[in-house]
């Protein structure tokens, strides 16, 4: 149990089991999606609705800037807290520099706090992790961020509850050069098969020259 109860200390067979708890916590939140299209990329997760709590109360998908964006699964509060975090890091590069920082140093930025509250005793990893899109001058991204503060990049993946499932249909169907529409259909599509209780869907949209959008339900309606 002493392995157990603290972040500082590694288990016999290398292993940190705060860590892997929060990850643990990752895997109860609702399924979010990214998938990278032809100049663009396409967050989407669904937002659970209970009676009379308005939609809206509760954010699952940030703007961070006009060119990135990031969805969250976990405990939200503590996405809350790391996405104020970005968001001034990504003011103070473009004030500093007079140009956007770009996706890789904004997720960077989300991943060494998180990799710092595995360091210290008297702290607890983040129970949350994101998948932080955009695009700049080097390209479109699609960066996972986990509790442990390690960075991947992707071009289709999923984080939560269903993303076991999600990420098999991406394997099938994702494919290079799909366009935005397709990119929504598949994202819907792997959504409703990975999520059996209903809510509410939130997509956001970043494309080549043009800023952050999230997409309206009449949209994803005719989809």
């Amino acid at each position: 149990m002493g392995y157990d109860r603290t972040i500082a200390v590694f288990s016999p067979d290398g292993r940190l089991f705060q860590v892997e708890y929060a990850k643990e916590a990752v895997k109860r939140g609702t399924t979010c999606v990214g998938i990278v299209f032809k100049d663009g990329i396409l967050l989407a997760t669904i937002k659970p609705t209970t009676p009379l709590m308005l939609p809206e109360a509760t954010e699952k998908i940030f703007q961070i800037d006009d060119h990135v964006g990031a969805v969250a699964a976990g405990l939200l509060a503590d996405a809350r807290s790391l996405i104020s975090l970005s968001r001034i890091r990504a003011q103070i590069h473009r004030i500093t520099y007079d140009e956007p920082m770009d996706v890789f140093s904004v997720a960077r930025v989300i991943g060494d706090r998180m990799q710092i509250s595995t360091l210290y005793a008297g702290l607890r990893p983040y129970g949350v992790s994101f998948l932080v899109g955009g695009v700049d001058k080097n390209g479109v991204h699609l960066i996972e961020a986990d509790p442990s503060g390690m960075l991947y990049a992707w071009l289709a993946y999923a984080i939560g509850r269903g993303a076991a499932l999600v990420n098999k249909i991406f394997k099938q169907k994702w494919k290079e050069g799909m366009s935005e529409k397709e990119a929504l259909k598949l994202a819907l599509e792997a959504i409703e098969k990975s999520e059996k209780e209903k809510g509410t869907l939130e997509v956001a949209i970043i494309k080549r020259g043009e800023k952050f959008r999230r997409v309206s339900e009449e949209e994803i309606k005719k989809v």
